[in-house]
């Protein structure tokens, strides 16, 4: 079990290292084997992890992890149960490799095959890829949603964390409110897109954004 965060201004603006410190920091409990954080103020974005180190335990198995000079970086949360068969494939392909990880994996499977390797993965994850060439943020989550991811869109901020207790670490002015209609559907609460706090969805088994 390890936490993800991340916090995107797609329309441009710095990223407090204390605000993104704090976020990372709120999912302590999920990763008390290390910690990591990486900030791009010029696409106004930053990624936070909390590991639970249990593939290549030593340091080349940190999380945010960078690829291809820097352009793409992950947050991971999760196990690919096939990684070694894949990774096999992608080597096949001229593809190589630095760490004995499945994150690794994960992302030369993003660079060859786009949103279309997450039909290749067999596991559970949540996770976050930043294309900095692009602009691109991808999230996706595993079939059967054993690994949770929730955001939040709303005012020019894009949020995401591993938990909802997480957004309640905020500050008072992104801090979202208790959603009391959710109570009368607390038995429904992983099959809809609501959560117990406004404006915080859920991202569902099997889908991605």
């Amino acid at each position: 079990m390890c936490g993800i965060v991340g916090i995107w201004q797609p329309h441009g603006g710095n990223i407090d290292r204390e605000l993104l410190d704090r976020f990372t920091d709120s999912l302590a409990h999920r990763g008390p084997d290390g910690r990591g954080t990486i900030i791009d103020n010029e696409a106004g974005i930053g990624l936070g992890h909390r590991r639970l180190a249990i593939l290549d335990v030593s340091s080349s198995g940190q999380q945010p992890m960078i690829y291809r000079n820097g352009r793409y970086w992950i947050v991971f949360n999760g196990e690919i149960y096939n990684f070694l068969e894949l990774r096999a494939e992608l080597e096949g392909l001229g593809h190589q490799f630095h760490t004995e990880t499945d994150t690794e994996v994960i992302l030369a499977s993003y660079v060859q095959w786009g949103q279309e390797c997450q039909l290749r993965f067999n596991g559970m994850w949540a996770l976050a890829i930043w294309d900095k060439s692009e602009h691109t943020l991808f999230l996706s989550r595993d079939r059967f949603g054993v690994k949770p991811l929730y955001f939040l869109s709303e005012g020019g901020w894009f949020l995401f964390a591993s938990e909802l207790k997480a957004f309640m670490s905020l500050p008072f002015s992104l801090r979202p409110q208790f959603n009391y209609q959710m109570i009368a559907r607390m038995k429904n609460e992983e099959s809809i897109d609501q959560t117990l706090l406004q404006n915080v969805i859920n991202l569902n088994a099997g889908c991605c954004l």
